[in-house]
């Protein structure tokens, strides 16, 4: 990528890699009085920059002038035209029109219209010094062919677990002594992972009670544990989480083939998941999660299908849908185990909007990942008064969240009309945060 004029690199090579799935292509990017050109493997396009001198502005046409170069080349318009980066319901609440502006197809811009709505609605009901909570527990029974994220296996890290715990706790005090001095209020509690429940219910209870205590959390307040895998929900852990006080978990099969789990690694069935979610329901939880993934290895449209049909037969209060997304960190063979194409992956994902649809669910947060199949997104979906709110004001940043555990990100928002975002990082894997916050 050639730049002549400007210096919006980023803008341009995230476009680029929206549409080609690369940033390392043949094309030429120029601003020059006050007219976006850009060439790509010899085909031209420019547009006029509605406000010269305007940063934002520049990188909006220097984006669109490389999409309509590209498009001739792409087998189809992507689905979310011109636009890059995670968040596209932050151009919705700008009150951009997607489809006129960056070419997005109407299904796609109703998504994004959507979860700015609860945006806006979550962002109301955030009161004044509210701040989100999340907590990692990188650890998990195995590991799935298709993750990147920082999890290890308790077949080999068990050994971590205890110290884990211990620096942890140490780090929520830490922690809740600065929030109290800012006089700030934890409004919602996200415990992710990994996969929390692969502690053992006293390590639950052990960890929800210090949260609770260290952060004078209310009763009644919104609090989510990723229960996640199926082989990890047990009746005593289901207990736990009751009994602490968590007002929505996940139960997240991915898939409802049990061919498919088997080769993205998962040491579940279909059924597991369907008895860990009624046993869920058994014990008086409201609000469930489920997941699916559209895409994943040796999977189809029809098989698809069934997985979206058994999940909604359950009737969750929550449900997201996710896209593959193949990256560094994910170990599976893509040549003996192919993945279907980013067409089949559309019409899974558009099946399943359908129905999420026909079954009183909506869309409330949004995101996108590089490298996703067919360049699609990350959605979830609500039942009405069921969304998490901790999901919407993380990923819109609506305010600070505090991240505790290995790999915690957290985000501190000042915020007001000089809004800024300051952001602090833990250390990436279990070993190296258990040192970080070793006792004194």
């Amino acid at each position: 990528m050639r730049l002549i004029g400007h210096s919006h690199r980023y803008a341009v090579e995230q476009t680029a890699l929206s549409l080609f799935g690369t940033h390392d292509i043949d094309a030429t990017s120029e601003l020059r009085g006050g007219v976006a050109f850009a060439t790509v493997n010899g085909l031209s396009a420019s547009r006029r920059v509605d406000a010269p001198f305007d940063t934002r502005a520049e990188r909006y046409a220097l984006k669109v002038a490389l999409y309509l170069a590209a498009l001739p080349q792409l087998q189809e318009p992507p689905p979310w035209g011109a636009v890059s980066g995670v968040k596209p319901t932050q151009l919705a609440i700008q009150g951009a029109d997607l489809v006129r502006d960056y070419f997005v197809t109407p299904e796609r811009a109703a998504l994004a219209e959507s979860t700015a709505r609860y945006a806006r609605t979550v962002a109301d009901g955030i009161p004044h010094g509210g701040v989100m909570l999340y907590a990692a527990i990188p650890f998990c029974p195995s590991r799935c062919a298709y993750c990147s994220f920082v999890s290890n296996s308790t077949e080999r890290h068990a050994h971590l677990v205890s110290p884990y715990l211990d620096a942890l706790e140490r780090e929520i005090d830490f922690v809740s002594a600065q929030v109290a001095s800012r006089g700030e209020r934890v409004a919602a509690v996200y415990i992710g992972g990994g996969t929390p429940t692969t502690l053992s219910a006293e390590q639950l209870r052990r960890l929800i009670t210090r949260l609770r205590e260290r952060f004078a959390l209310p009763d009644g307040a919104e609090f989510t544990v990723e229960a996640g895998r199926p082989d990890t929900i047990t009746p005593e852990r289901l207990d736990a989480l009751q009994e602490c006080g968590v007002t929505r978990i996940s139960v997240n099969p991915q898939t409802m083939s049990d061919r498919v789990l088997a080769n993205i690694g998962r040491r579940h069935s279909a059924q597991d998941a369907v008895d860990a979610f009624n046993q869920a329901r058994e014990r008086g939880f409201e609000c469930v999660n489920m997941d699916l993934i559209a895409g994943l290895p040796g999977d189809d449209l029809e098989g698809f299908k069934r997985s979206v049909d058994v999940v909604l037969a359950l009737e969750p209060e929550n449900v997201t849908l996710h896209t593959l997304t193949r990256k560094r960190g994910s170990d599976w063979n893509a040549e003996r185990v192919p993945t279907p194409g980013g067409s089949e992956v559309g019409a899974m994902l558009d099946y399943a909007f359908s129905r999420l649809r026909n079954c009183g669910l909506e869309p409330y947060y949004l995101y996108r990942q590089k490298y996703s199949a067919g360049g699609f997104e990350n959605s979830g979906w609500t039942r009405k008064g069921f969304e998490c709110r901790y999901n919407v004001a993380m990923m819109e940043e609506l305010c600070s969240v505090y991240a505790l555990g290995a790999g915690g990100a957290t985000k501190l928002v000042t915020p007001g009309g000089a809004r800024r975002i300051t952001r602090s990082f833990n250390k990436k894997y279990p070993a190296e945060y258990i040192a970080d916050f070793a006792a004194p």
